[in-house]
């Protein structure tokens, strides 16, 4: 159940950040998106996207509110069973990344970018998928 909580308050946190950047919030934003050597950016998420992104987060959040039954809701067993394998996995290949720009394997590093990657967001891809696999197995 902890496990499950932790999973949850990570995907809220993230969720909130992504839908404040939907609504147009800046904070943060320059820093988490890929950019060249030369400073150029590799992305240019719309406020759509950030609130599909936020949402899908949002979801996984309540998906591991109800893996860890925190709340009594029914769902198809099907759907606890193996949601969390395809959660773990995104994740998972989220830490990999794309071999160019995010991910561990990256080639591009000494950008802004490519520094917090290192340190912040491809630990924390792996975390989750780590902590989706111990709620697995559990």
């Amino acid at each position: 159940m902890f496990l499950s909580l932790c999973l949850s308050l990570i995907f809220f946190i993230l969720g909130v950040l992504h839908i404040y950047w939907a609504l147009g919030g800046n904070w943060g934003l320059e820093l988490t998106v890929p950019t060249t050597l030369e400073g150029e950016r590799v992305l240019y998420p719309s406020k759509t996207a950030c609130w599909i992104v936020g949402l899908g987060l949002g979801t996984f959040g309540f998906f591991y509110i109800l893996k860890g039954r925190f709340v009594d809701f029914e769902v198809p067993s099907w759907m606890l069973d193996y949601t969390g394998w395809g959660i773990m996995t995104l994740f998972f290949l989220r830490a990999l990344g794309d071999f160019k720009y995010i991910g561990f394997f990256k080639h591009i590093k000494n950008t802004p970018f490519g520094k917090r990657d290192t340190l912040l967001f491809s630990p924390l891809s792996l975390g989750i998928a780590l902590l989706g696999l111990l709620i697995e197995l559990s």
